[in-house]
């Protein structure tokens, strides 16, 4: 039998402590079983443990994650003009950028139309892989003055994959040195660490 819990040798029984296996159909109250001891001379207290490791097929996603990223991500130009067109001409409100891994290249996924604020940024964001963005936000200031500041937001939700999560985490500056006029990053894994009171909070 292969156990993946505590195992004590005491005279003639072999004592499991609270394992989630099989064994000839017998479990205790709490989860234990007992075992008969075929050498009961043989006394050892050590706890035996399972052997800890990584899976095979995430070892192998984050060894290619690594690779793609340590060779270089291609930014291509679109990304640098929708975000120079929003910070100049004040057209769109915010820009989404992914990477393909296909191609190995950041893209524009999605450019806010005129009239898309904050609340259509946050919806275009999947719940299940990163993301990049950048978001214009106009605010007036406690002495009446109108400003903006320009926000880099690193989506990176806990349902993504482990991969996307290395890519979008080590290819982060090679598009963040393109987009001059950033003022602030926010990191976030949640919409509620993204939420619009945490975007005012920073620019104010």
């Amino acid at each position: 039998m292969t156990s993946f819990c505590s195992q004590t040798v005491i005279g003639p029984v072999v004592l499991y402590g609270r394992c989630h296996e099989k064994w000839q159909g017998r479990y205790r109250e709490e989860g234990s079983f007992v075992k008969e001891n075929p050498n009961p001379s043989r006394e050892n207290t050590t706890p035996r443990f399972p052997r800890q490791g990584v899976h095979p097929q995430r070892s192998a996603a984050m060894a290619m994650a690594y690779k793609m990223a340590t060779e270089g991500m291609d930014v291509k130009e679109e990304c640098q003009r929708w975000f120079m067109e929003m910070k100049w001409k004040k057209v769109h409100r915010f820009v989404v950028f992914k990477i393909d891994e296909r191609s190995r290249a950041v893209l524009v996924d999605k450019v806010g139309g005129p009239g898309e604020g904050y609340e259509e940024l946050v919806a275009a964001l999947p719940g299940d892989d990163c993301r990049y963005a950048v978001f214009d936000f106009d605010f007036v200031t406690v002495d009446n003055c109108q400003k903006s500041k320009i926000f880099f937001i690193a989506w990176s939700p806990a349902a993504s994959r482990i991969r996307a999560k290395i890519l979008y985490a080590t290819s982060k500056q090679g598009l963040r040195r393109l987009l001059d006029g950033v003022h602030y990053e926010v990191q976030a894994t949640d919409p509620s660490e993204m939420g619009f009171d945490v975007i005012r909070g920073r620019a104010q």
